[in-house]
């Protein structure tokens, strides 16, 4: 989710800038599957609002935390918490200014997300956001990656806010480790606490993401430590089920390629998942361990698919889903049989939802076991 000088196509997925290339590497070919085969009882999750997405389930599975826009007065996006036994849904943030990535913290009844509504402009920003989108303009980029958005938590038994970060700088995409104890997140805030030079401050110009690097922190706030320190996007960290591992996404300098990537909690032993040759993002592992979902372009740069690939990332990843348009964000339940993804192709041009079914993990084992090695070529499409 990225925007570089180099631009050969941008998709506007999610509010988010996705800089992508044409694909031009082929990959062999693996059994043939459909999405019955990973996929059952298919459904629509949300329904109001123009958009949905960004679905993370709480830790006993009964709950999920998703953004969406559907607050009158305000074109950008707010957290909700949906209730998935009765069906109720309700916001968590203040309803002002722009928010993303909520999650809960495990064992307790907060949920953390980011936000911008302690700026004093964002009810202006609202209003100035309206009237550009009534004009019938569009504008090339969609997420301007607002410097002031900053890590929260919701008491969801107080009803109280708590500010974790302070930090001038993008600080969001953040997710608890399963014990609760951490939080893994995404920062710009060196491209504002130090003196730039000249072709830094060209480039924070163009693209704050380049700036973009994975932090660790306590679950207070306390703690804040920067685990990489490589040019361009590093972005949207999870950890693993058992909280030894992140994995995230990584984007080349150019910002026209990314790829899944994991390390250690202390940011050591970094490595590469995916080498796809093309935008690879949003890694979230299944709870077994045994693999990672994720999205790609792969098939084209306007058709975002959901795939997985072994947790060790020595074999190709298998398709999951296949319809036309933007499927990602996915996410499984906690006990690994649901997985909650964002599409759009599929709600018949309303706008990207939340979208459920039942996940079939032993067939999904045996289409990894079957993968080709990383290292043999081929050709994806006949997937």
């Amino acid at each position: 989710m990225a925007i570089r000088c180099r631009i050969v196509a941008v998709l506007i997925i999610m509010g988010c800038v996705l800089s992508v290339p044409a694909t031009t590497r082929s990959d062999q070919a693996t059994t043939a599957y459909n999405e019955a085969d990973f996929l059952s009882r298919v459904r629509r999750l949300t329904f109001e609002g123009a958009r949905a997405g960004e679905g993370y389930f709480s830790p006993g599975g009964n709950q999920l935390v998703f953004q969406s826009e559907r607050e009158p007065g305000n074109p950008f996006y707010q957290i909700y918490m949906l209730d998935l036994e009765t069906g109720d849904s309700r916001r968590i943030s203040p309803g002002h200014g722009k928010t993303t990535c909520g999650f809960f913290q495990p064992g307790t009844s907060k949920i953390q997300f980011s936000s911008t509504h302690h700026d004093p402009q964002s009810e202006q920003l609202q209003t100035e956001e309206i009237s550009f989108r009534e004009s019938g303009q569009e504008r090339r980029y969609a997420w301007d990656y607002d410097p002031e958005m900053e890590i929260y938590t919701f008491d969801q038994e107080t009803t109280e806010f708590s500010r974790l970060t302070q930090a001038f700088g993008y600080d969001a995409e953040g997710s608890y480790s399963p014990d609760g104890n951490w939080i893994t997140f995404t920062s710009m805030r060196d491209a504002y606490n130090r003196e730039l030079s000249e072709d830094e401050r060209k480039q924070l110009e163009v693209d704050p993401s380049y700036f973009a690097e994975i932090y660790i922190m306590k679950s207070d706030g306390t703690q804040q430590q920067r685990l990489t320190e490589v040019n361009g996007y590093d972005g949207g960290p999870f950890f693993s089920p058992n909280g030894t591992k992140i994995v995230w996404r990584r984007f080349d300098e150019q910002g026209l390629l990314a790829d899944v990537w994991t390390m250690n909690l202390d940011g050591t032993d970094q490595r590469q998942i995916t080498d796809f040759g093309s935008m690879s993002w949003a890694p979230y592992f299944h709870p077994s361990g045994e693999y990672i979902f994720f999205a790609s372009n792969k098939l084209g740069f306007t058709n975002f698919e959901v795939f997985i690939v072994d947790s060790a990332g020595e074999k190709e990843p298998v398709r999951i889903t296949y319809t036309d348009g933007f499927d990602g964000l996915p996410v499984p339940s906690p006990d690994g049989t649901i997985l909650s993804w964002t599409s759009d192709g599929r709600t018949g041009g309303e706008g990207s939802q939340i979208f459920l079914a039942d996940w079939n993990h032993e067939q999904a084992i045996t289409a990894l076991k079957d993968a080709p090695l990383k290292s043999v070529s081929g050709n994806l499409d006949d997937q």
